[in-house]
């Protein structure tokens, strides 16, 4: 059934990749070819290296997270843990393959079942809060600036995805951090299971799930003791997601055009299209980051140039990390 069900996923991927290059080469095929072809080398190496250090920051936090309950883990183990959960992220839909992935082979790792749920927690909420942040500023900054033309179809999209990823962030606190609403849940849900016949003992379950809840947030009293880590946490998330923000500004830099818009649009900008990505319920948002990228970096640039540069731009950010993920993650064969 899982076999099927990623089959399924593959398909629908690959089938919309189709499309996406198909509508994005049709109309300019030998105009985008060219400018593909004739990029300034250094300035997309340097591309290349924003999307890697995308990885380097995210794998420095991670390792760090994960110290806190294994002293011995290693920085290589965490880069090859953030590799192979970008595959996973790529491949499922709204990216939920990642964190079940994380917690498995952390456990496999020594960590117990607590201790790496806390820590895939924390990564995804410091994560999340970093995502917000940056949302903020490009709608406040849009706000006064006025950078992109009005339209009530997309500014709806990015209203919904600043709702979302904002809920988010406010559910996995009161998940961390509010026992009652952990109660609640375990009282409600679990008594809606049993009714249902899905749960056989109602008691024992309950008495699991508190016990679960209490080890959780034991680990997440300890993320706020220390509030200075918590803190370098979102900074380095901030860092990571700058980096992969400031990739489209350099591929227009790499055509040799350096006055259609500069890093700090590029990051706004690119803030925004993540928001619309952020619940495309298709593996790796595909079709709606490509639509998300052309309606916002069209205020800037037309043509086969914002053509190139969204398809150099998604190879980078997506299927360049599906494919090193995929790599990394069949590195140890039958381990």
């Amino acid at each position: 059934m899982k076999i099927q069900k990623q089959l399924i996923n593959f398909i629908v991927l690959v089938v919309i990749t189709v499309a996406v290059l198909y509508f994005s080469l049709k109309d300019h095929f030998r105009e985008i070819i060219h400018e593909i072809l004739n990029l300034n080398p250094l300035w997309f190496i340097l591309a290349i290296f924003l999307a890697l250090g995308y990885w380097l920051f995210k794998s420095i936090e991670f390792c760090i997270a994960t110290r806190r309950f294994k002293k011995e883990f290693t920085f290589r183990e965490a880069i090859r843990m953030t590799l192979s959960t970008s595959f996973f992220n790529a491949i499922t839909p709204f990216a939920t393959g990642g964190q079940p992935f994380q917690i498995y082979m952390l456990k496999k790792s020594g960590l117990k079942l607590t201790d790496s749920t806390n820590v895939i927690i924390e990564n995804f909420i410091v994560y999340q809060i970093a995502l917000v942040l940056l949302g903020s500023v490009a709608i406040i900054s849009n706000f006064f600036c006025r950078f992109y033309k009005e339209a009530i179809l997309l500014r709806n999209l990015v209203t919904l995805g600043f709702f979302i990823n904002t809920v988010v962030v406010i559910g996995l606190f009161l998940i961390a951090f509010n026992p009652k609403f952990n109660r609640w849940v375990s009282n409600t849900v679990i008594h809606l299971l049993a009714k249902m016949h899905f749960v056989k003992d109602e008691k024992k379950k309950k008495s699991e799930f508190e016990e679960y809840i209490s080890q959780f947030h034991k680990g997440a009293k300890l993320l706020l003791t220390n509030k200075k880590q918590f803190a370098f946490a979102i900074g380095l998330n901030l860092i990571a997601l700058t980096a992969q923000y400031l990739i489209p500004v350099v591929l227009l830099y790499s055509m040799g055009d350096y006055t259609s818009f500069d890093g700090f649009l590029s990051v706004t900008t690119s803030a925004y299209v993540m928001l619309i990505g952020s619940f495309v319920p298709i593996p790796g948002g595909t079709g709606g980051l490509e639509y998300g990228f052309l309606a916002f970096f069209g205020n800037f640039i037309t043509g086969s140039k914002l053509n190139a540069i969204m398809l150099l731009w998604r190879g980078l950010t997506y299927y360049f990390g599906l494919i090193v993920g995929g790599i990394a993650f069949n590195m140890k064969g039958k381990n």
